[in-house]
């Protein structure tokens, strides 16, 4: 055992000792951890850290600004000047979302009609 973590542990043990996590908010209820299965083992500390800052790891940043781009796009007449901005703009997230391995299918709803056909075949 490291160094740090003997120590960590021995402040643990101390502070239960002293019973400083006694009557702490949801003592006695289990924790509902997120499924983070899909992350990478050793990016899963780094990806909690971040959700619980309020940030996005950038693949998920992209996917949103990507829905929001699509959505946008649904929204606007093509003869509109920004229509041809957006989809350069989103055919570039694309491409960099199906560089880091994730499908883009939601962007163009064949995600949904895939859904509800497999659905149906049942």
């Amino acid at each position: 055992m490291w160094l740090l973590d003997q120590w960590a542990e021995r402040h643990i043990n101390d502070a239960q000792r002293k019973g400083e996590f006694d009557n702490l908010p949801g003592a006695g209820t289990p924790i509902h951890l997120d499924d983070d299965s899909h992350v990478a083992k050793e990016l899963r500390a780094g990806y909690r850290l971040l959700k619980n800052a309020g940030c996005l790891p950038p693949e998920l940043e992209q996917r949103k600004e990507a829905v929001e781009l699509a959505d946008l796009l649904k929204e606007i007449r093509k003869d509109d000047p920004r229509h041809k901005e957006f989809s350069r703009r989103l055919a570039l997230l694309e491409l960099k979302l199906r560089q880091a391995g994730m499908n883009v299918d939601f962007l163009h709803g064949e995600y949904c009609e895939r859904l509800t056909q497999k659905m149906n075949e049942d």
